[in-house]
């Protein structure tokens, strides 16, 4: 399964291990990542959810707020700060930004880089975790108007492929569950933003 962490050789590593994204790759056979099912599937491998939350305020008022990633550490339990790269100032399908993360709101601390993937004001803001060059976890929010406001639906999936398959049953869940608490928590704070504005 590759090279682990020191002291970790006897299982696969789970996102708290130290080293875990700089292993994981190894694990995934070069990276190769697939989303062979679709957020929502019935698929009990995979390990992905939903959450979705209703905003008192017009989709593109509430993707601005979404999609404005230097406001994430306002939003986000685990992300600290954002910052857009490559001389980017807005989203962008293609555009490059890093995020400063505190894994489970203790640490360790870390950068990720992200790459967005899919950007349609008002409907969709997308993008994908990157690691080597290659993406290992997906982020999706999608908006509907619902009762004169909007619907928001976020998402993480990371795909189905061997490692993900070896390490839900080991780990995974217990990542699931986090996620999609935090998700919740990210729309309220998005709510609560966007309320107080209209």
């Amino acid at each position: 399964m590759g090279n682990w962490p020191t002291g970790r050789q006897d299982r696969p590593p789970t996102p708290d291990d130290p080293g875990y994204q700089r292993h994981a790759l190894d694990a995934l056979g070069a990276g190769r990542i697939g989303w062979a099912s679709p957020v929502g599937s019935a698929y009990a491998g995979a390990v992905h959810a939903a959450v979705t939350v209703h905003i008192d305020a017009p989709p593109d008022e509430v993707w601005r707020l979404i999609s404005d990633i230097t406001r994430m550490g306002d939003y986000s339990p685990e992300v600290m700060e954002a910052e857009w790269l490559d001389g980017a100032t807005g989203p962008a399908v293609g555009v490059r930004y890093r995020g400063h993360v505190k894994r489970n709101e203790i640490g360790p601390k870390y950068w990720t880089v992200c790459k967005i993937t899919e950007c349609e004001p008002g409907e969709v803001f997308e993008f994908v975790v990157m690691l080597r060059g290659r993406p290992i976890n997906r982020w999706r929010y999608e908006l509907t108007p619902a009762a004169g406001g909007t619907d928001v639906t976020e998402s993480f999936d990371l795909g189905d492929n061997l490692w993900v398959r070896i390490w839900r049953p080991l780990g995974g869940f217990l990542r699931q569950r986090r996620n999609e608490r935090d998700m919740r928590r990210t729309l309220e704070r998005v709510k609560a933003v966007a309320e107080a504005s209209t």
